[in-house]
Order: structure tokens, then C-alpha cells, then sequence
């Protein structure tokens, strides 16, 4: 069964154009905040919003998202909280909805009770960093019964022989992560994830995405070459939490702009 993601790539794709995933922090810097910037993020660009649900120990990112976990945090945001907004999400927008969070949370709510809800508020898929894919198993099963993605990831460090493992039946899409570090703002060479992702498309069709470090249209530009789609995090909620909220929507209109001038074939 397609979903709303499958949908939204593949059409995507027949028309030529790389994917945008915005990621923004649920409660941060409130709830209201999130609500608009996911309504405002689809208008001014954005294919996929990679919904961040805070934890304490955000292993991955970098000091721009611990900062808006935390705050989101601060300000009572619950697992609870988090599937009221998604379902407040679906009374104004069919935009595909990836959560972003750790197993920590996922494993005290219950995991296959987490997809199950979470799918029914309306979300596609979840990424879950902290899970190798050697221990996920039991996740992979569960949200491929319930088809909701678990996405795969991929670094410059993946080996051949785990690339095949990992690649080889994976749904939605896989997380190239650019760089080995954490999430942020930084300049990237991304000629070195290219080479991953030109090895990866030798063991599957879905969709790759890159992420880590893309904070202008031009990053996103070079990014984009050797994938489907950029995935941009901490330029869009840094500003968000420092009450620039038009300026993030700018960055993803610039970067929406860049990218389909760059690579849109009609």
C-alpha cells in the first residue's frame, strides 16, 4: 500500500524535482509555533515535515535541536502532546509526516502501541537514530504490519557489505547522513556522501535523502546532486526558536526556488 510519503516522492520524481524535508521540533518554541511553521513550511515549499518528538538525550543533533528539545520539554511537551499535534496537523494539511525521535520513548510508550497510534493520528513514518539496524528488527517488523516506514541510514562510513543489509528492503526512505558528527549548520563536502548514495542505488529504488549540515539553497543545491531529497533541520529551528519566523520561511522558499532551478526537468 502507497503511502501518503510514497505518494508524495513518486510524484516527485515524474516531474523531475528534488524533495524538500523540513524538520521541526513538536512544543518548540510552543505548540502554536509548530502548528504554523508546518502550515507555512508546506506553503512555502516544503514535500515532507520530519516532525522532531524531544528527548532529554538527543544523541544526534546538535546544540540548535538539544536546545529546542529541551525547550519543548520545559514546556510540558508529552508523547501524548506530540499525537495531538499531528492530529491537529491533519485537520489543515495532507503533508507527509516522518517522526523523528529515540527508542528511549518509543520502548516506555510501548513501540508497537507508538505505531499503531501514531499512524492513526496521521503519520507515515518514524526515524529512530539510535536504533542500528542490526537491533531493529522487532521495529521493522511491527511498522512494516502496520505500513508505516522506518527509515534506514546510510554514512560514509556504512561498508559495502551493510549498505546491501541495510538497503535491501527498506520502504520510505533512506537517511544519508552527510557527515560523521551531529546535526547542524556546517560547510560539507558532499561529494563524499555521493559516492555513498551512487553505491547504495546499486542495491534499492528507495528514495535517498540527504542530511546533516544544509543551511542555504546553495548547500541544499550540491546536496540534492547525488540523492531525492535534502533534509533541513537546524537552519529552519534555530531561527524558529530565535523568533524568526519569516526567516525561516524564507530559507525553505530560497532553498525550494534553488533546488527546482537547478534540477527540475519541466
Amino acid at each position: 500500500m502507497q503511502t501518503r510519503f510514497d505518494k508524495k516522492m513518486a510524484a516527485r520524481k515524474a516531474a523531475g524535482r528534488k524533495g524538500i524535508f523540513i524538520y521541526i521540533t513538536a512544543g518548540a518554541p510552543d505548540i502554536q509555533t509548530t502548528l504554523r511553521a508546518v502550515k507555512e513550511a508546506e506553503k512555502a515549499g516544503a514535500d515532507v515535515i520530519e516532525l522532531g518528538l524531544p528527548f532529554s538525550d538527543p544523541m544526534a543533533d546538535g546544540p540548535v535541536i538539544q536546545d529546542a528539545s529541551v525547550c519543548a520539554l520545559r514546556g510540558g511537551m508529552t508523547t501524548q502532546k506530540e499525537l495531538e499535534i499531528v492530529r491537529q496537523i491533519r485537520t489543515f494539511s495532507d503533508i507527509p509526516l516522518i517522526g523523528m525521535g529515540y527508542a528511549n520513548t518509543m520502548l516506555h510508550y510501548g513501540f508497537e502501541r507508538f505505531v499503531k497510534d501514531f499512524k492513526a493520528a496521521g503519520m507515515d513514518g518514524i526515524i529512530v537514530p539510535d536504533v542500528p539496524h542490526e537491533e531493529s528488527g522487532e521495529m521493522r517488523r511491527i511498522c512494516a504490519e502496520q505500513s508505516f516506514h522506518l527509515a534506514e541510514f546510510i554514512t560514509p562510513g556504512t561498508t559495502p557489505a551493510r549498505m546491501k543489509e541495510t538497503c535491501v528492503g527498506a520502504t520510505g526512505f533512506i537517511y544519508c547522513v552527510s557527515n560523521n558528527g551531529v546535526t547542524g549548520v556546517k560547510k560539507i563536502d558532499y561529494s563524499t556522501i555521493g559516492k555513498v548514495c551512487a553505491q547504495a542505488r546499486s542495491f534499492t529504488d528507495t528514495p535517498l535523502a540527504v542530511g546533516f549540515g544544509i543551511g542555504s539553497p546553495e548547500a541544499a543545491v550540491d546536496a540534492a546532486v547525488h540523492a531525492d531529497a535534502v533534509i533541513v533541520g537546524s537552519a529552519v529551528v534555530g531561527r524558529l526558536m530565535k523568533g524568526q519566523f519569516d526567516d525561516a520561511m524564507a530559507l525553505i522558499r530560497a532553498m525550494r526556488e534553488a533546488l527546482d532551478a537547478a534540477y527540475c526537468a519541466n
